[in-house]
Order: C-alpha cells, then sequence, then structure tokens
C-alpha cells in the first residue's frame, strides 16, 4: 500500500453518517485483550486502593489514629450508635456486592473472575460522585445464605450496590435485604436503566404529544432490567394492559407455565404474538435482549411518531441509521455512546447513592427513583454548559429529538439529580438526617470533584469525533508505537509513523502491536527523493535568507523532525509530536523554522496543564523564555490565557513573584505588576491579577481578608503565570513528583499549527494525553476540512 494515499482508502475503514468524522473499525470492537490486560496488571495490580484521611506520620498522629486515641470515638459510638456517621467513613462508604453469576455478558463466571467489574463499578462511583467504595464478592449462591452474609456487613456500609446476580435470585435477595436493612440498597442492573429509560421516555413521550396512558408498549427482553423497566414506566402512569412482552421462548402469553408472579401481571390471552405483529400500531419498543432483531419494516409499521428505545449493546435491536431512515418522525435512544440520546446507568447510580447517603436514607424507595427519573429529565431542557458541547463536538446542543436526556460527561448532573433524591428522601420519610441549606449542599456537591477526570474525558471525547492525522517523528521507539495503536484502536486519530520501517515493524512485532493501517514514512529513504526535493523548496523559499542555502534547505529533509514539520506545514498532517528522545531546543527549532507563530505571535510559550486534586492548573511558561520582559510575560499571560479558554474554561489567571501588591519595590517584582497592566490594556475583560505570591492565589480565604480589591476575590485560579523559566520549571517538577499531581505537556502555545514536544522519559500515558491535546489543537487550527484533506491525493496536497 501506498504510504501517502489518502487515509479514508486505508483498509478497513469506512466513512461515518456525520459529515466531518471518520468512524475507526477497531473503536466498534472490544478492546485489544493485551491493552486490558496490561492496564489492570501494570504497577500496582487492579484499579483501587485506600488511601488515608489523616495525618499519619509522627508518633502523636499514631496514636491517634489508633491506639490510645481511637477508643474515645469507639466510646461515643457506643453510647449512640449513630455518631459512627460522625467518626468513622461510614456514611461515604457503599459495598459493591455480587456473586458473579450474570458478570457482563459473560454469565456465571465466579466471583473471582467478577471482582474486575466490581472494582470498575467502585472507580465510576468515585469519579462521578465522590464515593468511595469496598467491593465484596461473595462465594455463595443460596439466596438466603447471600440475603445473610450481606446483612451482616451491615455496620461497616452507608450503602450496598448489588451487581451482576442472575435473575430470578437478584429479586428476591434485593426485597429481602431492602426490607431487612437500614441503609439504602439497590441493585442497579434492574433499576439504572429503568431510571434513566424512564427520564428519557417522559421526555420523548412530551416531544412526540403522546400521553402515557395512553401508548401502547413492545418491550423485547423480560429479564431483570426489563421487568425492572416495566414497573417503573407503570408507576409513571403507564397501564398494565398495553404492554407485551417478549423473552427467548417468545411472548410473555397467560398460558406459559414458566412464568413468576411479576411478569404473569403482563401477560398477553393469545399466545400467537410474533414481534413482528406486536409492532404494528405500537408507540414504544424498548429493547434489553440481543442485537439486530428489528428490521426497518417493523419500524414503519408502528405508529405516528414512535420512540424507539434499543439498548442491546454492543449491538442494538436495529441500529440507529436503520431505525431513524426507516422513519423521519421518530425519537431513536441506544446504550451507546457514540449515537444521540445514550441510556446510561452512569447518568443514574453513583448520584442516587450521593443524595441517599448524605441524609443517611434507610432505603432507596420508590419515591426516591422516580425523583432520580425526573430530575434528569428536566436538566435536558436546560442550555448545555459549554464544556459538554465541547466534548460531544456540537456548537449548541438543544432539547429535541436527539437531546432528550442528559450526556454522560455533564458536570451539572450531581448537583441536580443527588438534591432531588435527597429531598425525596427527606419527603418520603426515610432520611436519617435533613438537609437545612440546599444551596450550600449543591456547592459542596461541585466541589467534590475537581474538573481533572471530567477534563480528560471531554478532550478524548472531542478527538474521537474528529480525528486528525497526527505524525509520531520518533517512530522507532516502543512507548510511541504503543500510544499509536491505543489512539488508532480509540479512533482518536491517524497515526502516521516516521522512521526505519524495518526497525519500527521489528519493535511492533516483538510487542504484539498492531500497525496496519499506519503508513510507516522513513523520510531517509530514496522513494522520498521527490517529497524531500518539494519540501527543501518549500522551506529554502522560508529561510534563504536566515542563515540556509539551497543545498542545506534540501538536506536537512533528511531529518524526521524537519520532514514532519513540513507534512503539518503543507497539509499533509494535521499535527506532529516529537521530543521524546531528543533535547527541548531542537525539538522546537524545526517547527519554528518550517512552520512559524501564529499571526501577531512574537515568541513561542510553553504550558504545562496538572490535574491536581483541586482541579486543573495551567502554568506557564515552564518551557521557553528564560527572563521575558514585561511586554513578553503580557504575551505569555494571554496565549495561556487563550489555550484554557480551547478547553471551555474560564481562565482565571494569577501572575506570581515572590510579592504580593508591591510588597517589594524590586525590578522583578515590578516587572510582573507592568505585565498585568499590559495585560488588562489589551484584554480588559480578562480575571487576571498581580503580582502576588502562589500561597495567596490558591487560598481564597487569605486573599479575601487580605487584599479584597484583587479580581481573584472568591475565584477559583486555575492558570498560574511564573515571572521567568527557573520558577515556572521548578514549580511545575515540585508539583509533578512531590504533589502527585498527573501532568500533561509541554504544550507549546503561539505556533501557526500544532507541534507539541515531549518531554524525556515520558510514560505511555503522559504521550497520549499530549496526543489527545494535539488533535483538539488541530481541529481549532486546521483551516481545511476533513472532506478536503483526505480526498486529495497527496502530491496533489503540497503547497508550491
Amino acid at each position: 500500500m501506498d504510504p501517502w494515499s489518502p487515509m479514508e482508502d486505508l483498509p478497513g475503514r469506512r466513512g461515518s453518517h456525520a459529515a466531518g468524522t471518520i468512524n475507526f473499525p477497531y473503536a466498534k470492537k472490544q478492546l485489544r485483550k493485551e491493552q486490558a490486560l496490561e492496564y489492570h496488571s501494570k504497577g500496582r495490580p487492579g484499579k483501587i486502593e485506600v488511601v488515608p484521611t489523616k495525618e499519619a506520620k509522627t508518633q502523636r498522629d499514631l496514636s491517634l489514629a489508633y491506639s490510645p486515641g481511637v477508643a474515645e470515638p469507639c466510646k461515643e459510638i457506643h453510647r449512640n450508635v449513630e455518631d459512627v456517621y460522625k467518626y468513622t467513613a461510614k456514611g461515604n462508604l457503599v459495598a459493591v456486592i455480587s456473586n458473579g453469576t450474570a458478570v457482563l455478558g459473560l454469565g456465571d463466571i465466579g466471583p473471582e473472575a467478577s471482582k474486575p467489574v466490581m472494582e470498575g463499578k467502585g472507580v465510576l462511583f468515585k469519579i462521578f460522585a465522590d464515593i468511595d467504595v469496598f467491593d465484596i464478592e461473595i462465594n455463595e449462591k443460596d439466596p438466603e445464605k447471600f440475603v445473610q452474609i450481606v446483612k451482616a456487613l451491615e455496620p461497616t456500609f452507608g450503602g450496598i450496590n448489588l451487581e451482576d446476580i442472575k435473575a430470578p435470585e437478584c429479586f428476591y435477595i434485593e426485597r429481602e435485604l431492602r426490607d431487612q436493612l437500614k441503609i439504602p440498597v439497590m441493585h442497579d442492573d434492574q433499576h439504572g436503566t429503568a431510571i434513566i429509560s424512564s427520564a428519557a421516555l417522559l421526555n420523548a413521550l412530551e416531544l412526540q404529544k403522546k400521553k402515557i396512558d395512553k401508548v401502547r408498549f413492545v418491550i423485547n427482553g423480560a429479564g431483570a432490567a426489563a421487568m425492572a423497566c416495566v414497573k417503573l414506566y407503570v408507576a409513571l402512569g403507564a397501564r398494565p394492559e398495553h404492554f407485551t412482552l417478549f423473552d427467548k421462548d417468545g411472548v410473555i402469553h397467560e398460558g406459559r407455565t414458566d412464568l413468576d408472579e411479576e411478569r404473569m401481571k403482563f401477560a398477553v390471552r393469545k399466545n400467537d404474538w410474533t414481534l413482528e405483529t406486536a409492532m404494528k400500531d405500537a408507540d414504544v419498543f424498548v429493547g434489553l435482549s440481543v442485537g439486530n432483531v428489528v428490521t426497518p419494516e417493523m419500524v414503519k409499521s408502528m405508529a405516528r411518531k414512535p420512540i424507539v428505545f434499543a439498548m442491546a449493546n454492543p449491538d442494538p435491536e436495529i441500529s440507529y441509521e436503520q431505525a431513524t431512515a426507516a422513519r423521519e418522525d421518530i425519537i431513536m435512544a441506544t446504550g451507546r455512546s457514540d449515537y444521540p440520546n445514550q441510556v446510561n446507568n452512569v447518568l443514574g447510580f453513583p448520584f442516587i447513592f450521593r443524595g441517599a447517603l448524605d441524609v443517611r436514607a434507610r432505603q432507596i424507595n420508590e419515591a426516591m427513583k422516580l425523583a432520580a427519573v425526573k430530575a434528569p429529565a428536566e436538566l435536558a431542557k436546560t442550555p448545555v454548559p459549554d464544556i459538554v458541547n465541547m466534548a460531544y463536538n456540537e456548537k449548541n446542543m438543544v432539547f429535541g429529538p436527539t437531546y432528550i436526556i442528559p450526556k454522560p460527561l455533564d458536570p451539572r448532573l450531581i448537583s441536580t439529580v443527588s438534591p432531588a433524591v435527597a429531598k425525596a428522601a427527606i419527603e418520603s420519610g426515610v432520611a436519617g438526617q435533613p438537609i437545612d441549606n440546599w444551596e450550600a449542599y449543591s456547592i459542596e456537591l461541585n466541589r467534590r470533584l475537581g474538573l481533572d477526570n471530567q477534563l480528560m474525558r471531554v478532550l478524548s471525547t472531542k478527538a474521537r469525533l474528529n480525528p486528525k492525522r497526527l505524525v509520531f517523528a520518533e517512530a522507532d521507539n516502543l512507548k510511541i508505537l504503543k500510544v499509536a495503536q491505543l489512539l488508532y484502536d480509540e479512533g482518536v486519530a491517524y497515526p502516521m509513523l516516521l522512521g526505519d520501517e524495518r526497525k519500527i515493524r521489528h519493535i511492533a512485532a516483538a510487542n504484539s502491536i498492531d500497525l496496519d493501517g499506519m503508513p510507516v514514512i522513513n523520510p531517509y529513504n530514496d522513494e522520498y527523493e521527490e517529497q524531500r526535493k518539494k519540501f527543501g523548496e518549500l522551506f529554502f523559499e522560508k529561510r534563504q535568507r536566515r542563515g540556509f542555502n539551497k543545498y542545506e534547505a534540501a538536506k536537512i529533509m533528511r531529518d524526521r523532525n524537519y520532514f514532519g514539520c513540513m507534512m503539518v506545514e503543507t497539509g499533509l498532517a494535521d499535527a506532529m509530536i516529537s521530543g521524546l528522545t531528543k533535547n527541548y531546543p531542537d525539538t522546537i527549532r524545526p517547527a519554528l523554522q518550517a512552520i512559524g507563530t501564529e499571526d501577531g505571535v512574537k515568541k513561542i510559550a510553553g504550558m504545562y496543564l496538572l490535574l491536581t486534586k483541586r482541579g486543573p492548573l495551567f502554568l506557564a511558561d515552564t518551557t521557553v523564555n528564560f527572563n521575558p520582559t514585561a511586554e513578553e510575560l503580557a504575551d505569555i499571560t494571554l496565549l495561556v490565557a487563550r489555550e484554557v479558554q480551547h478547553f471551555n474554561l474560564t481562565p482565571r489567571v494569577a501572575m506570581l513573584s515572590y510579592s504580593n501588591f508591591g510588597t517589594s519595590n524590586s525590578p522583578e517584582a515590578r516587572l510582573v505588576a507592568e505585565a498585568r497592566e499590559i495585560v488588562k490594556q489589551r484584554e480588559p475583560g480578562l480575571i487576571v491579577d498581580g503580582e502576588m505570591q502562589a500561597s495567596v492565589a490558591l487560598n481564597n480565604e487569605l486573599i479575601r481578608e487580605n487584599y479584597p480589591f484583587s479580581e481573584l476575590v472568591d475565584q477559583e485560579v486555575n492558570t498560574l503565570v511564573f515571572p521567568n523559566l527557573a520558577a515556572g520549571n521548578i514549580a511545575y517538577n515540585l508539583l509533578k513528583e512531590v504533589g502527585g499531581a498527573d501532568a500533561i505537556g509541554p504544550i507549546l502555545l503561539g505556533l501557526k499549527k500544532p507541534v507539541h514536544v515531549l518531554q524525556l522519559g515520558s510514560t505511555v500515558r503522559n504521550i497520549y494525553n499530549v496526543a489527545l491535546v494535539a488533535i483538539v489543537d488541530a481541529q481549532i487550527k486546521c483551516k481545511t476540512s476533513d472532506e478536503e484533506s483526505r480526498k486529495a491525493p497527496w502530491w496533489k496536497r503540497v503547497k508550491h
């Protein structure tokens, strides 16, 4: 295959239904086995750990944490058992419990094999709602014994999330535990899908102008989730006689002898119903079964303005494309993230338990479930934040047929669903602790979660929706090849690999890395002589009076950094990453010489993004400018502020020094103050202040009490501008190594087109994150449309 052929011609690729996006074949399949096993086993095995929340460094700390100090809270709890919530972690601790009898689509694989899933559920609880989790896998299939085991654990936990337990035992287990325990219990496999699909259903019915008590339902699947959906729909007003249910043995009818009491309530009289006949004139289809059982003809036979929820995963009962092609008046939802209206349990369970725990609810009752239905349904009708629009590559999502429920990445869910659930618990009489100040509670919920995880999920989603051609100048490196495969498999970029093909393929083969679909280009080879010549001519035009003669300009194109930069400059690629094995100046220089700076930018700058517990922190300049003047420092500040806006965040900038607002009259302090004045003259609306110490900038109380005039009073600073390179680089490295912050970068600011430089020794994770930044940067800076850039053969796209 010609490595320079247009990317859409690569084997196995197909054009997306959406303009400007490409669907990757591997992104639709399960992740590679090697990647999944490496993820779970690398470093400390598993996905969760226990972290102390109190100081435990000195002998006094240990005396307080354990003997003799620990006796005091023990005595208090003995006197008043409710004090267990005051002195221990019980109030924020949920058990995710399974016996491994119905794990994912794998079936009864045993409790040990279910543990990775239970750990994963714990991760979701933590990152979406800041709830701590112990996963507990129980080696017991007898439902009565299972109930007794879980009941005995009640003193430890604030709530119980049952997971992956097969039907019909799961119904008995949940019912008994709800009756016997005084803490909230929920089987998410049942109620999670029911709650979120109900929210979507209410909004779909409203948009289709239909009444829930009038519509006729067809439900394909009659397992735990399906029956929970049906019962919740009835609680919302649907009539039992309007349901027709199917399972693997056909229609649920009165003549069957294998039905329990719950299913019998929805049995039809005759046994001659088929899915095809049931769909005729039906208003709502809900699929919780297997893929590809509904045809376009069945959808065409439905009533006017139909609603189809095809929620089987990974393949829905009918594809989104087929369903929407069959009917223009349809509202369609699936369980997939790559189509509109994803019904996803993560919209529910973290926030339901958050609200239940915060009022010490004794159970999760029907009122709380209904509150968890109506809250996200109402949220979908409100303006969507920019960060959510950015994540899904939309300009402005609005309530309508393709947006009937909030997106999983919507940061408002925690402060919308959790208070609704908490209020329902209080009003229905199952709460043990009231909430008096709901506004303060909402603020507390938002502060529980920094935007760090959210930010990377947004970047990943945005990159996937509009992948770009990403050149790796150092592809003869194992880390680079691992990242390239990840990017390709996850559908976020088209990697283009520069280097010796034989060496690259040897490294890939030795490490089970699949390079299929990725062009490998060695600029040194004779087959690229003509391309080097064209690049050299273009480069000579740029540098002929700036130190290069014609011979040198052509010769230097054998260098992968120069060749890669010229690929980006001429439109053969959208972005480049390099620097893993070269020093920083040698990687920046080709970019400056071949690509140059953006209009109006005199000097480029370097920035790091640190993902800290308090949220993302942007640091500049940490890599390029040694001792900037006031004018240059102002330029750096404006560059970094603009980049922060590209992350859909409002920049709140502190310009740092060892002085606070004139406490020192030294030249260094005055320089920062002068730079801030220049910034305000150019961008009066930018939230920026200085000169100030870092301890003041990051402490709201300190700045409010001592410097109430500052623009940063009651602002969460997210951008730090340092007075010189030494200060910035030292601070970045200290925060990364001692503070434990996850670092992304360095990110170059001010280049006309995206070239980003890796730090020596970058990890696979860091390279991957820089790649995401480069892709999103390319989405912003690329002037040529994706369609245009991929249609023309490469030799016709070279600019002369």
